[in-house]
């Protein structure tokens, strides 16, 4: 059973600041980040490489100290929250100590916590059970990222934070881990992940946070940020009919055809699919929100970015 420590937010960072670099060349990796996570949330930081996900991220580990603000854990310090086994981590960097089988090592990592999970139901949790008795060194890439998740369950952590955690995995390893990882948010646990696969964040968060030049620029579920970006997705079948003017259709931002079909990305899809129809009969008609992924390079682009708010961008926008 996962260990409780109160009724304080899993995460707050309060105008968290961290800068790198020597006099007149230094950099805001973070600047002025507000964001609280809620126990039991399963959250997706997304952003740019450089955007500042992983400062954000050493400091929650402290790893880092921030400059200015602050950033507690489970009501606590983040080196306070680790050194109890509140907080377990994956991050990019790193391998599993070689030599030893999976149970020893999973063993060797629960011992040094005060309260670890058993090491049967890590081993079980992380979906390395069968393989337990084999040694680090002898197993696939994939399997060795499935043990690192054992070691981050070991001290029986209420908060897991994931940097990257499918990089290395095929499309089966990377299903597998996230059925893994759900069943460990079933338990009432907290989930903070950070990721390049767009889809990962959409089918598995229950709010995704974008991360630019170190400041939060949107804050909310995956399709509260797909209507925050302004676009929706129009499409329809040709007919053989040309796709000439396409490009002028009221709202219309961009056109794409694939085959016999148009895909339009529009800003207005009620005045576009209105002169569609006076235009004359459409078939195959479908309107939906833009993609996670036009999502994201509309919030993220160097004009956009520019303008964005520095607080995030809520449910409501």
């Amino acid at each position: 059973m996962t260990q409780t420590t109160g009724s304080e937010a899993a995460v707050v960072f309060t105008g968290a600041v961290k800068t790198f670099g020597r006099s007149g060349q230094r950099v805001r990796a973070v600047d002025g980040i507000d964001l609280t996570v809620e126990r039991g949330e399963t959250v997706a930081l997304l952003g740019r490489n450089g955007a500042g996900k992983s400062t954000a991220i050493s400091l929650l580990l402290g790893l880092n100290e921030p400059d200015a603000g602050s950033v507690r854990v489970l009501g606590r310090s983040p080196g306070q929250a680790v050194r109890a086994g509140l907080v377990g981590a994956m991050l990019q960097d790193g391998r599993p100590i070689q030599r030893v089988t999976v149970r020893e090592l999973i063993s060797f990592v629960a011992s040094t916590y005060p309260q670890p999970m058993p090491v049967a139901e890590a081993l079980a949790l992380a979906g390395v059970a069968e393989y337990a008795n084999r040694r680090i060194d002898k197993l696939s890439g994939g399997q060795v990222q499935r043990v690192r998740f054992a070691v981050a369950l070991a001290g029986n952590p209420e908060l897991i934070v994931l940097d990257e955690p499918t990089a290395a995995l095929d499309v089966e390893g990377r299903r597998a881990f996230w059925e893994s990882m759900r069943a460990y948010a079933r338990r009432g646990n907290t989930v903070l992940f950070s990721t390049h696969y767009l889809e990962e964040a959409d089918e598995n968060a229950d709010r995704i946070v974008v991360i630019d030049r170190g400041r939060t620029v949107a804050d909310g579920s995956g399709e509260a940020i797909k209507a925050a970006a302004g676009h929706s997705q129009v499409s329809f079948d040709l007919a053989g009919r040309s796709t000439e003017g396409l490009e002028l259709l009221p709202g219309v931002v961009t056109v794409e055809v694939t085959g016999d079909r148009a895909l339009l990305h529009t800003a207005d899809s009620d005045a576009t699919v209105m002169e569609l129809a006076r235009l004359g009969a459409v078939r195959g008609l479908q309107v939906s929100l833009a993609t996670l992924e036009a999502a994201f390079l509309s919030l993220t682009a160097p004009a956009a970015g520019a303008s964005q708010p520095s607080r995030p961008a809520k449910e409501s926008v």
